[in-house]
């Protein structure tokens, strides 16, 4: 083997030092090449013949998880992560209130009599749904360039500046002649989502990709779950009580005659402002300059972005070229490599992605479950989804707290598990209410000992210069995988009933668990 230079082997003793010990998911690809540090350190072998052990020692991942026996105490103690903890509390919020707000709207100002209401408010949806999926890898991309501070305040401030634009917009409008059959008022409305849900692309990345820079590793897991906590109870809160907030802010700011969209676009701002609280110790986030010496041990390591080795001034111009002008589609791609070679992220996020289609099927087939039951109305399916929200919260609390004592790779099989056999039961109660409930709140705490543990092995598997592109396509991915069962499976329940439909749904999350866990004993099956 000809010895590689000097600098070479300084950057491979820099890999040595700074490679963070694998975790119990990050498995080895069949018929690929080896994780980076493996192969670093044979080179260093073969280099130094005293590095054996410790590249053993290094390749070896550890079966024990990390405990930290304090649970979420830690955590609150950390102010940067309470300044954005607090900050998720009133945006998340305001995020669901704001579309109680447009349904209001809709109903008080355009909605005829005898009118159904159902068409305007899948215009609003379609509105809030097609930026989530044209824009959420692209804005990953933007948020590994971009200070992720900056990112979460803007993104939340002009938000809010766009909901307290509703109300002139409207006056405006008012006297317009319509377009296609639509008032221009509703035309504003909808351009006013898009937008709001544009600008939330960007929040949500740079949410995910900054609690790791903000809390210790040890910790994550219980940072995740009172992220995961937070989120599911915005979700139950923000649509049970959206209504009784926006009439109360009617009552104080009706003189005003935009006491909704104050509230709202106050929440927003509010949650701005207490992000620009936390202090973020972030690196830079481009890749600086390689030597061709580095980008060789990086191609022989399995991972190499897009770089042709040349000069330094090459190097140094092109590097610059990139962190004023994001090549959007090569850094989107060098996103999907990074995926492909990292087994581990790769399985947490379809894990993640199942996870999210198993409850979008099952907030469709919720309305024919409350069809068939006695006690309640098809209307009042929100009772059956706030259980799986209920469950989820507690889940999310206790793996915060007990989770430490498992590995994410028993944390995943466990939770599937607990999924499937909710699932199977629910097939078998779809017609009583309280067993029905106690299942779907089983369902949810499950989901919760499988999601938060694959978000928390995704930022810290990650590293910091690809956080963004990586939850930007999560982001993308979950929102079409949210996508797909809203269309399929009202379709599955009319052709094959609703107790079969649940049933394969319990067969789809047994399934993946057990594959997950083999894929993380073996290796085999995670191919190039």
């Amino acid at each position: 083997m000809t010895r590689l230079s000097d600098s070479a082997l300084d950057h491979l003793e820099a890999l040595r030092a700074t490679a963070e010990p694998p975790s119990e998911f990050s498995w080895p690809r069949h018929g690929g090449a080896r994780p980076l540090n493996e192969q670093a350190l044979e080179v260093l072998d073969e280099e130094e013949p005293g590095a054996e052990a410790e590249a053993e020692l290094q390749a070896s991942p550890s079966q024990e998880p990390e405990v930290s026996a304090t649970g979420f105490t830690p955590v609150l103690k950390n102010r940067d992560f309470l300044a954005l903890w607090s900050g998720q509390v009133f945006s998340q919020l305001a995020d669901k209130v704001y579309l109680v707000l447009m349904i209001a709207l809709v109903s008080t100002r355009f909605q005829t009599a005898g009118q159904t209401i159902s068409g305007w408010v899948s215009s609003v949806m379609i509105s809030f749904t097609i930026p989530a999926i044209l824009f959420g890898s692209i804005a990953g991309v933007f948020v590994d360039r971009w200070p992720k501070k900056p990112v979460l305040v803007a993104s939340n401030v002009l938000r809010g500046v766009l909901v307290l634009a509703v109300p002139p917009l409207l006056w405006l409008c008012k006297d317009w002649s319509p377009l296609w059959g639509l008032p221009m008022g509703f035309w504003g409305l909808l351009a006013i989502t898009f937008f709001v849900s544009t600008l939330t692309q960007f929040f949500s990345p740079a949410e995910q990709a900054v609690i790791p820079l903000i809390v210790e590793r040890r910790h994550l897991l219980s940072a995740n779950s009172l992220y995961t906590t937070t989120m599911m109870a915005s979700v139950i809160i923000g649509f049970a009580v959206g209504e009784p907030v926006l009439a109360l802010a009617d009552a104080l700011f009706g003189g005003w005659g935009a006491g909704k969209e104050i509230v709202v676009g106050g929440s927003y701002i509010l949650a701005g402002l207490l992000l620009l609280l936390m202090q973020v110790r972030e690196g830079r986030a481009r890749r600086p300059a390689v030597t061709p010496e580095q980008a060789l041990i990086e191609q022989a390591a399995g991972y190499a972005p897009e770089h042709i080795p040349g000069d330094e001034s090459a190097n140094s111009e092109n590097s610059d070229s990139q962190s004023s002008t994001p090549h959007i589609w090569a850094d989107i791609r060098e996103g999907l490599s990074y995926l492909r070679a990292q087994s581990g992220v790769r399985a947490a996020l379809i894990q993640l992605v199942i996870l999210f289609s198993i409850f979008a099927a099952l907030a469709v087939i919720s309305v024919r479950m409350a069809e068939v039951m006695p006690n309640i109305k098809s209307s009042q399916f929100g009772f059956l989804l706030a259980a799986g929200g209920v469950g989820m919260a507690i889940g999310a609390a206790l793996v915060g707290q007990f989770g430490q004592r498992f590995t994410r790779r028993q944390l995943s099989l466990y939770g599937s598990l607990g999924m499937a056999t909710a699932l199977g039961g629910l097939a078998l109660m779809t017609q009583r209410l309280w067993p029905a409930l106690g299942l779907i709140a089983m369902l949810g705490l499950c989901a919760a000992i499988v999601g938060v543990p694959m978000q928390t092995l995704i930022q810290e598997e990650t590293p910091e210069a690809m956080r963004g592109k990586v939850f930007g396509l999560q982001n993308n991915a979950i929102n079409i995988a949210l996508s797909l069962p809203l269309a399929l499976a009202g379709v599955a329940e009319t052709f094959f009933g609703l107790r079969l439909v649940i049933l394969g749904l319990g067969a789809i999350v047994v399934t993946s668990g057990i594959l997950t866990w083999y894929i993380s004993g073996t290796g085999t099956f995670v191919t190039d």
